[in-house]
């Protein structure tokens, strides 16, 4: 499982109610379906760990090995 957790830069506050997607490296892999962050800026994902990017709204937001919890600050 992995969980993405947004934070506004600014304030160090939840980022509630944006979408995120991963995308995994390897033809395999691919994208994963969009979640929505609760309340607590959290989303979670029920996938592997593996090296790929966090995409929030549609842009990359994080890159790199995607395992437990990665906090991402926007």
């Amino acid at each position: 499982m992995i969980t993405v957790k947004l934070i506004y830069a600014k304030s160090g506050e939840p980022y509630p109610n944006i979408k995120v997607a991963l995308g995994f490296d390897g033809i395999f892999r691919g994208v994963s379906e969009d979640q929505w962050t609760d309340a607590n800026g959290e989303a979670h994902f029920t996938h592997d760990p593996g090296n790929g990017r966090i995409f929030v709204r549609g842009s990359t937001a994080h890159t790199g090995y995607l395992s437990g919890r990665v906090v991402v600050y926007i």
